[in-house]
């Protein structure tokens, strides 16, 4: 098998993935939602409810697609389209497992592996900030309108915070390829005395304040609860997709959902080793690399799954902020704590590499 076909291949797989995981978040919050309220949750659809997805969208498909008389058609249709197309192609760069072995050659589960792979994520997620504010303002809809701005303003805020500690991660690891990332995260004593184990070196170890921030700026970009001003009903009547339906509406609710899915996999590679599971160095050493391969697979997007159910916990769980606390926390309280944190990983740096 040639590379360019494993990449094709790599490519289908992930984009069917990304959307099965995106139809099953919508299943899995509600039935999340249920064992918190007590209630059962999707249960008539299939067993146990698991033809809810594919019920929610048929209902989408056969809506009425209705466009208001008033507003750009063009931009209309491109702000749904900007968010789900930049949700898909973010997971390009995020290591999916170790390599696998196939017919003699080794192939890196990884579609792009680039020396900037954290520099185009941090971009990709960025440029989605213009999806929801074309959506809004092309609605020609002053509530719509003003759901876009809360929603592009709170992104670019707290966009602000995750990037110092982006910084403190790349100040360690001396790189902004993810896949050097995660592979270091394998190697190693943590904090340098405790007996080393393969595969549990991680970053969460060493930074712990920088990863509640980065995680909480995660719900923040993903406009999650207790963040979702932007769109919240009893202010806004339904925000930036107010004028929104049938699948437009559908590919904005999609698209969050693959956000979600890919910024836990991204925490998962900064923070907790991505595919690395302890004992990885004795697996492919005594059951081989394709072994090896399958389990860092299952470690992953067991690593993701759990991020996932914490958004969809934390969602049940916290009452939304006031506009005014959500501002004051992302800059009187991220910022400065993540400009101290970046300071004092730069000091430590420095003295251990002297």
């Amino acid at each position: 098998m040639s590379v360019l076909t494993f990449k094709v291949i790599l490519i289908l797989i992930l984009f069917l993935v990304s959307l099965l995981v995106a139809a099953y978040s919508t299943w899995g919050e509600r039935k999340v939602a249920a064992v918190m309220q007590d209630r059962i949750g999707p249960n008539r659809t299939g067993p146990f409810g698991l033809l809810q997805p594919l019920a929610d969208g048929g209902k989408f498909f056969f809506k009425e697609d209705f466009t208001p008389a008033n507003a750009d058609k063009f931009l209309f249709v491109l702000g749904p389209s900007l968010v789900m197309f930049i949700s898909l192609i973010t997971g390009a760069v995020i290591p999916w497992g170790k390599s696998l072995n196939i017919g003699g050659e080794s192939f890196a589960l990884q579609i792009a592996d680039i020396d900037v792979g954290v520099l185009y994520l941090i971009g990709m997620l960025s440029i989605g900030v213009y999806g929801i504010l074309l959506g809004g303002w092309a609605s020609n809809n002053k509530y719509s309108l003003i759901g876009a701005i809360r929603a592009s303003s709170q992104m670019i805020s707290y966009e602000l915070a995750m990037g110092l500690c982006l910084l403190c991660i790349i100040l360690m690891s001396g790189s902004l390829n993810l896949s050097e990332i995660v592979a270091q995260q394998g190697t190693g004593k943590i904090w340098g005395i405790l007996p080393e184990v393969s595969g549990m070196n991680w970053n969460i170890f060493y930074q712990p304040l920088a990863f509640i921030i980065f995680f909480v700026t995660a719900l923040a970009e993903t406009n999650r609860a207790p963040f979702d001003l932007a769109e919240c009903e009893n202010e806004l009547v339904n925000g930036y997709h107010t004028e929104y339906s049938s699948m437009k509406l559908g590919l904005y609710m999609f698209g969050e959902y693959v956000n979600l899915f890919i910024s836990s996999a991204f925490i998962t590679c900064l923070f907790f080793g991505g595919y690395q599971y302890p004992g990885i160095d004795w697996v492919t050493e005594n059951w081989g690399e394709n072994w090896a391969g399958v389990l860092s697979i299952l470690a992953m997007f067991t690593k993701v799954v759990i991020g996932i159910l914490i958004f969809m916990w934390i969602r049940w769980t916290l009452p939304r902020f006031r506009y005014d606390q959500l501002m004051h926390l992302g800059w009187k309280k991220f910022i400065p704590l993540s400009l101290v944190n970046l300071l004092i990983t730069a000091v430590v740096m420095l003295l251990i590499h002297r």
